[in-house]
């Protein structure tokens, strides 16, 4: 599994021009499932991204979390993030999980960062085309892959 998360100052996320998901200050997180992914794998990213130090303290240093700020999110499903393009100039998406698995994933992961934020996340729509607008606040952009614990 991976995700890409991007502090932002606001976002929204919008389908067949309505608005769907709108925030303020926090998070928003692209998932990217394959097959090979598990419970454990939204276990550990979900406790990694709801403790990532990743917002300023009062010194201006990035050393509180989503949780501390009582930031917002917003959670993506975005299967690109499994492109594969060492072949030609088409990406393959083949390790991209098919939606009779990805869905049931992509939904536990949105419940379980919930338990860790102790609160309510908004989201995108598995599977939709979706315009989402953001302001980076950074910009800060950080990609984790829980096949990859470094």
């Amino acid at each position: 599994m991976k995700v890409v998360i991007q502090r932002v100052l606001e976002a929204s996320v919008s389908i067949a021009q309505k608005q769907v998901a709108n925030i303020q200050q926090g998070l928003v997180i692209l998932v990217g499932i394959e097959e090979a992914d598990l419970q454990e794998d939204i276990n550990w990213l979900c406790a990694k991204v709801a403790n990532l130090r990743i917002f300023a303290d009062e010194n201006d240093i990035m050393n509180l979390s989503i949780k501390e700020i009582n930031g917002e999110i917003i959670i993506v499903s975005q299967f690109t993030l499994h492109a594969q393009t060492k072949k030609g100039n088409r990406p393959s998406y083949i390790k991209a999980a098919r939606p009779e698995i990805a869905i049931p994933l992509y939904e536990n992961f949105i419940t379980q960062m919930e338990w860790e934020l102790g609160k309510s996340v908004q989201t995108g729509s598995f599977g939709a085309d979706m315009k989402v607008s953001l302001i980076n606040d950074g910009p800060v952009t950080i990609i984790i892959d829980s096949k990859n614990k470094e």
